[in-house]
Order: C-alpha cells, then sequence, then structure tokens
C-alpha cells in the first residue's frame, strides 16, 4: 500500500471520529465508545455481551472496556450479569433505558457521518478516498 494513501486513510479516519464524537456528545452527552458499546449490545442475541467480546469488538483493553461499562452503568444504561454457566464470565447488558439512548442517538449519528464525509470529499486529497468509501458503501 502507497504510505501517502494510509496517511490519507488516517487523516479521514481522525476526522470523522471527531466529528461524530462532538456530535454525540453535544446532542446526547454521550460518548463514541459509549455509543458504539450500545450499538453492539442492542444488536447482540438478549442485549448482552461478555465483556472481552465487547472489548474485541471496540478494540479496547480489558481495563478500558472496564471503565467504558461502568459510565454506561451509572447512566443506567447497562447493567452486569454473571454467566450462568461459568461464575467468572461477565456479560454486559443494555437496559431499556440504554436501548431507548441508543436508538435516539443513531440518527444524530448518521446525519454526522453524512456531514463529515461530505465536506471531507471537498478536499482534493481526500475526495478520491472518500468516494471509494461511500461508494462501497452502497454495494
Amino acid at each position: 500500500m502507497d504510505p501517502e494513501c494510509w496517511d490519507r486513510l488516517v487523516t479521514l479516519h481522525a476526522r470523522v471520529e471527531n466529528d461524530l464524537s462532538r456530535a454525540l456528545q453535544r446532542a446526547h452527552h454521550l460518548g463514541l465508545s459509549e455509543y458504539r458499546a450500545l450499538c453492539h449490545l442492542a444488536t447482540a442475541a438478549d442485549g448482552e455481551l461478555r465483556m472481552q467480546e465487547l472489548a474485541d469488538r471496540l478494540g479496547l483493553n480489558q481495563s478500558s472496556v472496564s471503565r467504558l461499562v461502568a459510565r454506561l452503568e451509572a447512566d443506567g444504561l447497562t447493567r452486569r450479569d454473571l454467566c450462568a454457566n461459568d461464575r467468572r464470565g461477565v456479560y454486559s447488558v443494555i437496559t431499556d433505558t440504554g436501548r431507548a439512548r441508543q436508538t435516539e442517538s443513531a440518527p444524530t449519528y448518521r446525519d454526522a457521518l453524512t456531514r463529515s464525509l461530505a465536506a471531507a470529499a471537498t478536499e482534493p486529497d481526500l475526495a478520491q478516498l472518500v468516494g471509494a468509501l461511500t461508494g462501497a458503501a452502497r454495494v
């Protein structure tokens, strides 16, 4: 891969992540990782994931996901549950309040993503990359 292309991808990713984070925080007082955790939990079977599986899906280490889940629990968006088969296993389970927050914040996420990619598409260094990404999303 061309290192310059990789650098453009990293730049685009950072810009979009920043835009998404600001939009979610401003409109819903929700961090980007918190939103993504709620999305993963909302689509998981029974609305629950083992903590390690949630960490893997979010690209976080165990310590970071524990702090994230603690914040979600403090806001009443998730709760912890022990695995019935293995008492050492801990699950994060989305609550009804968490589902509602994820549902109400999803349009903000989609709109911010659309606006961020549209803005990046106007920049000569990023236009081709954005085109490739948005074209692939329609396939």
